[in-house]
């Protein structure tokens, strides 16, 4: 990367956002698109036509073009692990044998949903997804977004090893009615075994005679499920080339295809196969994806922003940051490029955010008048999730329209306690509604734009090193106690009485 084309950015989007209107009438429409039921407005950001011009320049000259024609043809794009990242294919868009793969897969699955509606497990009326990180927060994502009212079966989804989850998750559940489906890629997971393994005593102590008639198994490792104890006829399998903060769409996402129903399903997929064509085919500036990363690499690389915060103004979307946190940040928290040389520059900022309108009562007065320049992302839908006074919901657009215009035109005022700087960056995404097919495009989005950063970045997005050590220590301490640590840790340990 010739830092010097960074370097430039900062001199390109210096302009206050007010300027910009003001010097360009048709700024709305040159930087807002739309796609499917959904419109994306990055006119409130600084991105500037020659600013775009100089982001496309460093996107062509990294191989961004080249690269995501890698990804969907299945290329091994992940280097470090010399392995495709086939999740577009889950979608019906990439290498014509991962494609046909995935079909056949989906088929499988469906024909299972199909046995288990006609009751060839029992009377089901509950199903328990045990999985963690990716395995869990997609599946929990989109169920809260579109199973809240027309859930077939009642789906809880726990991840957290801590015992309180789990007790929380099987609350009120009868164990004779309840499907268990453990997720784990290799299923070698430590907090999604031992969850299975609390959860099969549940159904034991609930008087389930054969519990393991009523597991399945969701993993790219099917021989591991079986030495576990599944049924080869119980065990849904995916790629191995599909990872796991990537893998809702394959068979981690059995509970919202059983719970919402195989056409929600399809429909999800279709949504984000549109969101697939749309990167693939639509120029560089006309592209949201890639629009979306060339503000993130303005804000990180020319003005220093250290985080991004996003805020969906629609309770069905309100695990979205939290599903963008492991996306985000697990894909480009990188400090070495793809081919192991130290960066001396910035990758993903932190993701963070909330749900409005609760954090404007929270958070929004330091991104109003503190001392850190933080995009903002306004995630919002034009239809409610409710059946309430409409106010409600006009209510609810009014404040996340009002806050996007408060950040960037702000207030003077002589009395510096009631000074708004403005000039404060904003993108608003405005969905039709949520509904499968929007909620599966915006996943997708959000994925390739993830990807378009780490191309421009010269990073791997699709390995996560990182989260190893921490496990690895762990196993250390819980077969060696206190052996061989940091004075802190081994008092620790010590007081915890490990």
């Amino acid at each position: 990367m010739d830092m010097t084309d960074w370097a430039s950015l900062h001199a390109l989007g210096n302009k206050p956002l007010n300027r910009l209107f003001a010097d360009d009438p048709t700024r709305v429409d040159q930087l807002s698109v739309l796609i499917d039921g959904l419109r994306f407005d990055f006119s409130k950001t600084h991105l500037t036509g020659e600013l775009v011009s100089k982001l496309s320049y460093i996107a062509r000259a990294q191989g961004l073009a080249a690269k995501r024609d890698a990804l969907f043809a299945g290329a091994p794009i992940n280097v470090t692990e010399n392995r495709a990242a086939e999740h577009t294919a889950e979608r019906g868009e990439g290498n014509a044998e991962a494609v046909s793969l995935a079909r056949g897969l989906q088929a499988r699955m469906r024909a299972f949903i199909d046995v288990i509606d006609a009751g060839a497990f029992g009377e089901i009326e509950n199903i328990l997804h045990i999985g963690i990180g990716g395995s869990a927060l997609g599946p929990k994502l989109v169920m809260d977004a579109l199973g809240r009212s027309n859930s077939r079966y009642r789906t809880r989804i726990v991840s957290n090893i801590d015992g309180a989850a789990l007790a929380e998750a099987v609350e009120g559940l009868d164990p004779h009615k309840t499907l268990i489906a453990i997720a784990s890629k290799t299923f070698t997971t430590t907090e999604t075994l031992l969850n299975a393994e609390s959860a099969i005593s549940w159904l034991r102590e609930g008087g389930v005679e054969d519990p393991y008639g009523q597991l399945i198994a969701l993993t790219a490792k099917p021989e591991k499920a079986i030495e576990w104890g599944i049924d080869e006829s119980r065990i849904l399998p995916f790629s191995e080339s599909v990872g796991g903060r990537y893998s809702l769409w394959c068979s981690i996402g059995f509970p919202f295809a059983a719970a919402l129903g195989w056409a929600a399903y399809e429909e999800l997929l279709e949504g984000a196969a549109a969101m697939d064509r749309h990167f693939r085919t639509t120029p560089l500036e006309r592209n949201a994806p890639v629009l979306a990363a060339f503000a993130d690499l303005y804000y990180t690389q020319a003005r220093g922003c250290q985080t991004r915060a996003v805020f969906a103004y629609d309770e069905r979307l309100r695990l979205l940051p939290d599903y963008l946190q492991q996306l985000e940040m697990e894909s480009n928290g990188k400090s070495v490029t793809a081919d192991g040389e130290p960066l001396d520059y910035p990758t993903a900022p932190v993701t963070w955010g909330g749900v409005g309108t609760d954090a404007q009562h929270a958070v929004f007065q330091l991104l109003h008048q503190g001392t850190h320049l933080i995009p903002v992302e306004f995630i919002v839908s034009n239809m409610p999730g409710h059946d309430l006074d409409p106010q409600h919901h006009e209510t609810l657009l009014i404040n996340c329209f009002a806050q996007g215009a408060a950040l960037m035109a702000g207030r003077a005022s002589e009395d510096g306690a009631r000074n708004y700087p403005g000039d404060r960056p904003s993108t608003t995404i405005l969905v039709d509604d949520v509904t499968p097919s929007t909620l599966g495009a915006l996943i997708a989005f959000y994925e390739h734009r993830t990807f378009a950063n780490a191309v421009m970045l010269g990073i791997n997005p699709f390995d996560q090193f990182g989260v190893e050590l921490g496990k690895e220590i762990a196993r250390g301490i819980a077969e060696n106690g206190a052996e061989g640590f940091d004075p802190s840790t081994t008092a620790l340990i010590a007081a915890a009485g490990l």
